[in-house]
């Protein structure tokens, strides 16, 4: 209010002089043959002028004395204008007196009355244009004075008020403890993880304890006071000060450690220690050892602890030791329908983040009558050679293994002796005679039951294998290479082939065509494998055929081979899939390669085009404004 009084003084004051300043000008450029009417006219606006200063004055004044009460502010620094103004205004209202005598003793003259009041008209109608145009700028200064005075207000409003609510009414005793330095925290409070057997620091640091006595507690029980050693317990101490140090730190220690200031206030600080365990794990049973039937269900479980709770997992360990990959999750694992292949170490693993994971063992033994594999189902040997029959028997329990010959059981001889290694159980037959050649048959016994594989020794030639390629490089014939084992030489080879119709949608073979092949004389360096090949003329190009091959010795023929299939070269030479594939990447790769090499340059050519339409906007506009600033100065 002080600041809007200030504002509207200065303002009438402003005008005050305006107007008298205009009034001299007036009357200094007037002619002189009209000195009355230049009197009387200034004397009237003086005295206008006059008397609205001294209302506005009589305005300001209360409202001067009103906010100078309201707010107990001092209005002396006022005291100087406010003379400077009624010096001004009394000056201004001196000629008023003489213009009034004057214009008593000229009121004979109409004429040049009329034209005084006209020409007052005229000149009240210029202080009035001039007093519309500065009451704006008062109206803007006042406004501007106003909300500057009110955010002042509510500063100080909102300081007092927050004031008023951080602070608490004391007691006479407390006013007088705190009329001098009072002691307070340095340190804070924090929330601490330690891991069990770690030492662990709580820090309390005080300043300006003086005489107050500085307490460690822990719920109820304190544990020390001052410097003195309340607790028992030889793992906590001061250290630092009033530092406490907990040292080979155990679950129990977990919970709030609080240090307190014995004033009236009972100022404290509070430490939360949460204490880590390491996880640890165990099986359930504890002895690791389970057990199930083949087909039937079985469960797993392991109980975890450490804090945090662990996360449990499970894996099977492989042939090698090493732990396959995940399995489940949880502390029970549930396998259902077992089978043989599932027996075996399986590993419970226990981790919290917390030092390293921890693992148990657990082994499940899966039950089953002996399941037999062999090795060969038709053994080739011949007389005075040596032939060996392997079966290899799953089993649990244990199985017995028999041999037998002809549904005749086996006794162990010089020539027939029986041996086994794990699981693997080997027939071993030297010196081969007449009489070893026939049927045998591997026997396995256990208390869930019993199994029999069958094997064959025999003289014959074994089956034929193909070496030849699939695609043939001729258009009309096809080379086919085979061989054949066979102790005793070989008397005949018989060899089969047919034309097959194939499409996408059906096969249909054609007559078989068959050929007697008499085999050449084999080095003695080579007295088992025969390897023989047959050119197959007139056939027709790009079609599909399939061969077969048989063999006889003196013991007899052998089992008729594999079918073998074999496309014939078109005339068109067509290219095998094989080789096709690699022109067909190649060609890939090429294509690529130029496609890639086609791309950087036109990648290059569209950034240099955004780069030439970005400096192109640029330079436009500083020649527009260089063009509009010159247009601007040839204006001025």
């Amino acid at each position: 209010m002080r600041i809007i009084s200030h504002s509207i003084r200065y303002g009438a004051h402003a005008y005050a002089a305006n107007a008298a300043h205009t009034i001299n000008k007036n009357t200094a450029t007037q002619p002189t043959n009209t000195p009355t009417l230049i009197t009387s006219s200034t004397g009237i606006a003086t005295k206008q002028t006059s008397t609205q200063a001294t209302k506005i004055f009589a305005n300001a004044a209360p409202q001067q004395q009103r906010s100078a009460s309201a707010l107990s502010l001092d209005t002396s620094p006022l005291a100087v204008p406010q003379l400077a103004s009624l010096t001004t205004l009394q000056a201004a209202a001196t000629p008023t007196v003489k213009s009034t005598a004057t214009r008593q003793s000229q009121t004979q003259s109409v004429s040049q009355s009329q034209s005084s009041l006209s020409a007052t008209a005229m000149l009240r109608r210029s202080y009035a244009a001039q007093f519309r145009m500065n009451c704006p700028i008062l109206i803007v200064i006042s406004l501007a004075c106003i909300l500057h005075a009110g955010l002042l207000w509510h500063g100080a409003s909102a300081a007092i008020s927050n004031r008023g609510t951080n602070t608490r009414p004391m007691s006479t005793s407390q006013t007088s403890s705190m009329s001098g330095v009072q002691p307070h925290f340095l340190s804070r409070g924090h929330t601490y993880r330690a891991v069990v057997g770690d030492t662990l620091v709580l820090p309390c640091q005080v300043e300006n304890l003086g005489n107050f006595v500085l307490l460690w507690r822990r719920g109820i029980n304190v544990l020390t006071a001052s410097n003195i050693m309340v607790t028992r317990d030889e793992r906590i101490r001061l250290i630092d000060g009033y530092n406490l140090e907990i040292s080979d730190l155990e679950p129990q220690d977990a919970g709030d450690y609080v240090c307190q200031i014995s004033d009236k206030i009972n100022r404290d600080q509070v430490h939360t220690v949460e204490i880590l365990v390491p996880p640890s794990v165990r099986a359930i049973p504890t002895s690791g050892q389970l057990q199930a039937r083949k087909g039937g269900p079985i469960t797993l479980e392991c109980k975890g602890s450490g804090n945090p709770v662990p996360s449990i997992y499970w894996t099977k360990k492989s042939g090698a030791g090493k732990s396959s990959a995940r399995i489940g999750d949880g502390p029970i694992l549930t396998l259902e329908k077992l089978e043989r292949q599932q027996a075996g170490v399986y590993q419970c693993t226990a981790d919290n983040g917390v030092g390293e994971p921890v693992t148990v063992d657990m082994r499940l033994d899966v039950l089953y009558p002996p399941d037999i594999q062999v090795e060969k189902s038709w053994i080739h040997s011949g007389e005075g050679f040596e032939a060996k029959l392997v079966c290899i028997v799953y089993a649990d329990p244990v199985a017995t293994v028999s041999w037998y010959q002809n549904s005749f059981p086996i006794q162990t001889t010089d020539r027939r002796i029986m041996s086994t290694r794990g699981n693997r159980h080997t027939l071993t037959i030297r010196h081969i005679q007449q009489e070893d050649f026939g049927n045998y048959s591997c026997v396995a016994d256990n208390s869930l039951g019993r199994s029999r594989k069958y094997m064959e020794l025999s003289g014959r030639p074994g089956p034929a294998e193909f070496y030849s390629p699939k695609w043939g490089r001729s258009s009309d014939s096809y080379n086919l290479t085979w061989k054949i084992d066979s102790y005793p030489p070989l008397q005949e080879v018989r060899l089969l082939y047919r034309r097959v119709l194939m499409n996408d949608t059906f096969q249909q073979p054609g007559r078989w065509h068959d050929f007697i092949l008499t085999p050449e004389h084999r080095p003695a360096s080579e007295p088992l494998t025969h390897i023989m090949s047959y050119t197959i003329k007139n056939l027709h190009p790009g079609a599909y055929y399939e061969a077969i091959v048989q063999a006889k010795n003196s013991y007899g023929w052998n089992e008729v081979s594999d079918i073998f299939q074999f496309i014939v070269a078109s005339n068109t030479m067509d290219i095998p899939p094989e080789d096709a594939e690699v022109v067909a990447s190649s060609k890939s790769r090429s294509n690529s390669a130029a496609t890639g090499s086609t791309q950087l340059p036109m990648l290059a050519y569209s950034r240099t085009m955004a780069w030439c339409a970005l400096f192109a906007i640029a330079a436009s506009c500083l020649l527009q404004r260089r063009h509009l600033r010159q247009i601007c100065l040839n204006v001025g």
